[in-house]
């Protein structure tokens, strides 16, 4: 008598797609999924739609032609990358930034990174199912915008920065605008932790989940956030100090394991939040030292020719973490070579390691709670 054997067709792999235009990858990414129903065994991220050569353009340019570019590094934090272009530039032609202008670089760099966490906080909320902290976030944000608009004239793309400072002083009346809108947000905040940070169903939802070790962390390069999450108490605004940073008074919020484990997603989110309460320490310090500037110019003396025959790098604590530019001068109008290093590539290698064994769902909260933004990855 034969021996009948029965297969369990569940068993079989599927491959599915994630992106690149699903609404939970952040941006123009895809992730190749492998899972055996909702287990995931691996998912392989595929990067490279929404690469624009930035990095050539940059080559292509003038060093003060290339600055309204570099917004687009990371469109959602775009002072940052205006920031740290004019930093590698100011090295690498020995300039000074006046007083003045260092303390706005510092002021509209934190409101930045207000806005770039509110977008963070509200999408990966919305991405675990919770709809109503989205607008409440975007509320923050576009208080933000109004602000900032004030003093650049734009709300996404900024190009404020300048090689030597800023472009623009702040307008009569702007230093009230920006008190009046932190005694509005500080409070929400505190509602914005009783409504989603210390609920319940989003505490159980993310504690435990995709828990990313100090050790794990620092091998895979993880920046920012992402890093401080994991337990590592590391922010180049303390140390590697630049700008006026050691002159002001914060703290580093670090992951605590507060429901979970440290380093685990709901860490990834409270560290976002936290932060935001530290940026609008930093903002009150700084809206008040700025006065003791007030006749300083906001651009430096800058060469007569701008053709630096050397290279030099800079770094700047990002809303995702350092972000640093390498650029090659040899002599010539454009620089000879232009290269950022940015948050959002180094975390993504860290998700096909930590998918398998995650639901799917859990997938997205990973991916959201590492806050990447596709140009990041692309350039």
């Amino acid at each position: 008598m034969s021996e009948v054997i029965f297969t369990n067709e569940m068993d079989e792999e599927m491959t599915l797609n994630m992106g690149p235009h699903h609404p939970s990858t952040h941006g123009v990414l895809r992730f190749i999924i492998s899972s055996d129903g909702e287990i995931i065994r691996k998912a392989v991220p595929d990067v490279g739609y929404l690469h624009r050569s930035i990095e050539k353009i940059g080559e292509r340019n003038t060093y003060p032609g290339y600055m309204p570019y570099t917004d687009r590094v990371d469109y959602v934090a775009a002072m940052f990358a205006n920031e740290c272009w004019a930093m590698a530039c100011e090295k690498l032609m020995g300039i000074t930034v006046p007083k003045r202008a260092s303390y706005l670089r510092v002021i509209s760099c934190e409101l930045n990174r207000i806005a770039s966490h509110m977008i963070a906080l509200g999408a990966m909320a919305m991405d675990i199912g919770a709809t109503t902290p989205f607008p409440w976030a975007l509320r923050e944000r576009e208080r933000i915008n109004d602000i900032i608009e004030e003093l650049c004239g734009a709300r996404l793309t900024y190009n404020y920065h300048r090689i030597g400072g800023v472009s623009f002083d702040m307008p009569t009346g702007w230093r009230d605008k920006c008190l009046k809108f932190l005694d509005l947000f500080d409070p929400a905040m505190v509602e914005f932790d009783r409504l989603i940070t210390l609920n319940d169903i989003f505490v159980k939802r993310l504690a435990n989940v995709a828990v990313i070790t100090a050790e794990e962390a620092v091998d895979w390069g993880l920046v920012g956030p992402n890093l401080r999450a994991s337990g590592v108490k590391w922010d180049l605004r303390k140390d590697d100090a630049y700008s006026v940073y050691p002159e002001l008074d914060f703290d580093i919020p670090v992951g605590t394991g507060r429901y979970g484990t440290v380093g685990d997603s709901w860490d990834r989110f409270d560290v976002r939040v936290r932060e935001c309460r530290e940026s609008s320490k930093i903002l009150r310090q700084a809206l008040d030292k700025i006065d003791e500037h007030p006749e300083d110019d906001i651009l430096g003396k800058l060469p007569k020719k701008l053709k630096p025959d050397c290279e030099a790098y800079s770094r700047v604590e990002s809303a995702r973490g350092d972000m640093g530019c390498y650029v090659i001068g040899k002599g010539a109008e454009e620089p000879y070579r232009v290269r950022f290093r940015t948050g959002s590539f180094t975390a993504m290698g860290i998700i096909e390691a930590k998918s398998p064994g995650l639901f799917l769902a859990d997938l997205v909260a990973l991916i959201a709670s590492l806050d990447v933004v596709a140009p990041e990855i692309d350039r």
